[in-house]
């Protein structure tokens, strides 16, 4: 019986089921009558849209025509836990913009004009779109639960009341709990000062996490992985220089000086400029890169010509070469950066010059890295070998 291959893929920044299988009519006839079907010649097969009864489409469509290798669209161990941890990250972000609190009520009229003031001030100083959105968010959240008193009828027990009957039993993480903090001291910091001292609201006890390294055979792995070009090209500048998503999506061509070999970083986390080495390797595969998909205003583009590539896409991008790459530990899209900065150490890097390739503002969040690197823990010798 004929065979036919099932597996997800990006394209265009979509995710898509490619369908791969020697040419023959039949099968391609079978495919078109998918809503939605498309060849794609970079690809070199057939793909159709990603929905929830893809496979249940696909096992009635080739019946008794073709064996469906749908294994690669099963989600695996790994691949459940992940997408356990996406829908807790997808409630969480609602939280952080004020969104599913059906059972609060709504804001009042004074609240609306307090948070207002909020954003205007942020807005004012200059703080980050998402920084303004976050905040505003938690506080739009602070101010319903508290409902029908207002900000400025609070105390910091109010802090404490939402902690316990509502951020814990509705299970929000800690990283939660400490923004809603951060969010609310700054609004009665600069808003209400006279009101509540900032210094009454406590955070919950920090938790010390060590970033997810990968080696550098993993790595290439991953970076070996995309069959696209532009998509290959992203995650390795992000490795090869330890950017953030959201600088690479922010680089424009003339960023890249080729004469000195750097890379120049603009108002980055913190509103910080800086520059990074770039090697003569990763410089050709750009300049090959770019003379391919001739980007416009932003070194990478998304859909349309002179937008930028967008952070979700990018996320998925990295998702989908984990996946090919075939590795079992769970690691995001920022553990590259964690594995140039562990791998810069490991080679002889001082943390200082580390420090300032990743535009760290205090080196006590660079010291980190010294917790994951293998270099000497690996050169101890365990009494048990001694026996």
């Amino acid at each position: 019986m004929k065979n036919v291959i099932a597996e997800r893929v990006i394209h265009k920044g979509i995710n898509r089921v490619a369908l791969r299988f020697p040419y023959d009519a039949e099968l391609i006839t079978i495919v078109k009558g998918f809503p939605d079907a498309r060849w794609s010649q970079q690809m070199g097969c057939w793909h159709i849209e990603d929905s929830s009864d893809v496979i249940d489409l696909l096992l009635k469509a080739f019946y008794d025509k073709a064996y469906v290798d749908y294994s690669a669209l099963k989600p695996n161990l790994a691949e459940k836990i992940r997408l356990k941890r996406e829908e807790e990250q997808r409630k969480n972000d609602k939280k952080l913009n004020g969104l599913g609190d059906a059972d609060l009520p709504p804001l009042s009229d004074k609240g609306k004009a307090d948070i207002d003031r909020y954003r205007r001030w942020m807005e004012s100083h200059r703080y980050p779109e998402t920084t303004i959105r976050t905040y505003t968010g938690m506080v739009t959240t602070f101010l319903r639960f508290i409902s029908p008193k207002e900000a400025s009828e609070c105390t910091s027990d109010d802090l404490v009341r939402l902690v316990d009957e509502y951020i814990l039993p509705e299970g929000l993480s800690y990283s939660y709990q400490n923004q809603m903090v951060s969010a609310v001291k700054k609004f009665y910091g600069k808003i209400y000062r006279s009101v509540i001292e900032p210094g009454e609201f406590t955070r919950p006890r920090p938790q010390h996490r060590l970033p997810n390294v990968l080696s550098k055979e993993e790595v290439k792995r991953i970076l070996d992985a995309p069959v696209n070009e532009k998509h290959r090209v992203m995650l390795s500048l992000i490795y090869a220089c330890g950017l953030r998503r959201s600088e690479l999506i922010e680089l424009v061509p003339s960023d890249l000086e080729r004469d000195r070999k750097l890379l120049r970083i603009r108002q980055s986390k913190g509103f910080r400029d800086r520059v990074v080495p770039i090697s003569e390797k990763v410089i050709q595969m750009i300049d090959l890169y770019i003379s391919h998909f001739r980007p416009k205003k932003y070194l990478f583009e998304g859909q349309y010509a002179g937008n930028r590539y967008s952070a979700s896409s990018l996320d998925k991008v990295f998702k989908e070469a984990h996946r090919r790459a075939g590795l079992k530990r769970e690691v995001t899209l920022h553990g590259l950066r964690h594995s140039y900065a562990t791998h810069l150490l490991e080679s002889g890097t001082d943390l200082r010059y580390i420090q300032e390739l990743l535009g760290h503002k205090s080196s006590r969040t660079t010291e980190i890295y010294t917790h994951v690197t293998t270099k000497s823990i690996q050169k101890i010798r365990s009494p048990f070998d001694d026996l």
